[in-house]
């Protein structure tokens, strides 16, 4: 299977502006893990940035002002304030704010910050946009619904649409708060896998990698979906590789159903997807081809995770004493 495939399919759009690397792109969630990685990525490829943020003043914001990028207030959820940051601006980096409800992804507001971001964009003529949002399952998957719904009006809307759908986040053993499950805690690690299955993960940082060389050249990845992985250990090697890494003792459990259901009825649903057999379905060989440099989870280790997962682990030792 390629690593990415064409689309198709062009709606409304205005006339665009041709793509500059002296101008900006904008990249919206900046503060948060894939945002902030891609900033980084571009300010070191020489791009100017701007970042999209909610609170210019947050420590994560700061670092990136540190960096080099050009702040902006704003927020998907007001129309008006965008605008004025896609002035000037060559091309978008998008990626959909996480949104839950009691039930579980709120689709309807994820759907409707995205349509707005993309609606803004094409009415500034921008061309080119590269939206992140969620790897696919021969069934459902997890979160996937507003994001779909999102890629659809960006195949509409815009010229030359990217969409890079990346597997689990490998700092997802550092914590996922918000899921209620991932996340090592005093040297556990639990989710919906069983534990002899293959899990494809991606470092965050080879998101914005994969980002950066569609910026880089937009023909070659106009009109394209990448599905994104880097390694696809079973959660008892991952567990295993974590442990020599990092030093500490790490095992590894699987969520019961009962425990997925109460967590709620999307995970429970993912959970007996993947137990039937779905499974995320990247090909990591021919991504590899594409940027050579694709991390491992041996490689993230190295790189920091290790390091982070040990300093939890020590803080969690700490707090039990």
């Amino acid at each position: 299977m390629s690593a990415f495939f064409t689309t198709s399919g062009k709606g409304a759009m205005t006339a665009a502006r041709p793509i500059r690397s002296d101008s900006p792109i904008l990249v919206t969630g900046a503060t948060g893990r894939q945002g902030g990685a891609t900033a980084r990525r571009l300010l070191a490829d020489g791009w100017p940035v701007r970042a999209l943020v909610r609170d210019t003043s947050a420590p994560a914001a700061v670092a990136l002002a540190d960096a080099g990028a050009r702040l902006v207030r704003g927020d998907l959820d007001d129309r008006a304030c965008l605008p004025p940051a896609l002035d000037g601006v060559t091309a978008v980096f998008g990626v959909p704010p996480v949104v839950f409800g009691s039930t579980g992804p709120d689709t309807d507001l994820e759907a409707a910050r995205g349509r707005t971001l993309i609606d803004a964009a094409a009415d500034a003529g921008i061309e080119q946009v590269v939206f992140s949002t969620v790897a696919s399952m021969s069934g459902a998957s997890f979160g996937a619904q507003g994001k779909r719904l999102i890629e659809q009006h960006l195949r509409e809307r815009i010229a030359r649409p990217t969409v890079l759908r990346p597997v689990r986040f490998m700092t997802n053993y550092l914590g996922a708060g918000m899921l209620g499950i991932d996340g090592i805690v005093h040297g556990l690690h639990r989710h919906l896998f069983p534990p002899h299955d293959p899990v494809q993960i991606i470092a965050v940082q080879d998101i914005a990698e994969f980002a950066a060389l569609a910026f880089a050249d937009p023909d070659r990845f106009a009109g394209r979906t990448l599905e994104l992985a880097g390694d696809a250990p079973t959660p008892l090697q991952a567990a295993a590789a974590i442990s020599e890494a990092a030093g500490v003792p790490i095992r590894y459990e699987q969520l019961t159903d009962d425990e997925a259901a109460a967590l709620s009825p999307a995970i429970a649903e993912t959970k007996k997807h993947w137990q039937s057999g779905n499974r995320w379905h990247a090909d990591i060989e021919a991504l590899r081809v594409i940027h050579p440099g694709l991390r491992t989870l041996a490689d993230w280790l190295a790189e920091s995770g290790a390091a982070a997962i040990r300093a939890a682990y020590e803080r969690g030792r700490g707090a039990g004493a």
